[in-house]
């Protein structure tokens, strides 16, 4: 039991992970279609913090 509550831990890391990613991108997107150079270095500056 104990293994199955690790490894659901796990999946739910790796979600919460992909979808902050996936938010971020996102984020970038936006920035860069509006020429906000100062957002696009800080949200390069974080999306290099989480990799």
């Amino acid at each position: 039991m104990n293994k199955n509550r690790h490894a659901a831990v796990m999946q739910a890391a790796e979600a919460h992970r992909a979808a902050i990613q996936k938010r971020l991108e996102h984020r970038l997107e936006v920035a860069r279609a509006r020429g906000d150079e100062s957002l696009i270095r800080q949200l390069e500056a974080e999306a290099s913090y989480l990799h």
